[in-house]
């Protein structure tokens, strides 16, 4: 996974923002004033830098504005979420801007489509006898391919994706068959029921009480 410096101010959102990117796999490094970026960044490399605007020292603009040609894929985290900042922080460089409050489902799809974007996202994942090419959507068990459901298969990824963190049926509903779909939950159980007989995922998509499922996995 990917190498991501976060930079906010504020030491509860850089803690959960650092945990749950840690949660899918990704390592993270936390530092807390635009200054730090460059100490940071003299002490190793990364693929992807979470910046806030409203830092001590030097601000997220300042920031960017001293990264100069340096090609590392920037998102802006912000409370500012006017038009002109907006403007102002893609203009300078930013490969995206996010708005707080996030929903953290939001932020890791953000993550992934920057890192996609720049070439450093996953393109395959492996647990046991499972392998799971990403790029191509394609799943194989025990080195053979297996066929699933366009919807089989988004769950399977959005479970890659968000490892570790458990979804909602609701959420998997959103994810699995978009925003116009209507039906119930149920639909979701049953998906999953196919899902780990078929993977033979029984103990690694667990259900969680009284809100949805969770795949674990090593990070």
């Amino acid at each position: 996974m990917a190498k991501i410096l976060i930079v906010e101010d504020e030491k509860a959102i850089n803690n959960l923002i650092r945990k749950n990117l840690e949660a899918v796999g990704h390592d993270c490094v936390s530092v807390f004033d635009g200054e730090a970026v460059f100490d940071a960044l003299e002490k190793q490399e990364f693929d992807l830098i979470l910046l806030d605007i409203m830092l001590p020292k030097l601000d997220g603009f300042e920031v960017i504005e001293h990264l100069g040609d340096a090609e590392i894929p920037v998102i802006f985290l912000t409370a500012r979420g006017s038009v002109d900042d907006r403007v102002r922080g893609l203009k300078l460089g930013a490969d995206d801007y996010i708005t707080k409050p996030f929903h953290i489902l939001e932020l890791q799809a953000r993550v992934e489509a920057v890192l996609r974007r720049a070439q450093k996202a996953d393109k395959s994942f492996e647990l046991g006898d499972v392998r799971v090419d990403l790029s191509g959507r394609k799943v194989y068990f025990k080195g053979r391919a297996v066929d699933f459901t366009p919807q089989e298969y988004a769950l399977i990824e959005a479970f890659i994706r968000n490892r570790n963190i458990a979804l909602s049926r609701d959420k998997l509903l959103e994810i699995a068959w978009g925003y116009e779909f209507g039906g119930d939950t149920r639909t979701v159980d049953a998906h999953i029921s196919r899902i780990r007989k078929k993977l033979q995922w029984e103990n690694v998509i667990k259900t969680v009480y009284k809100l949805g499922y969770r795949l674990e996995a090593k990070k």
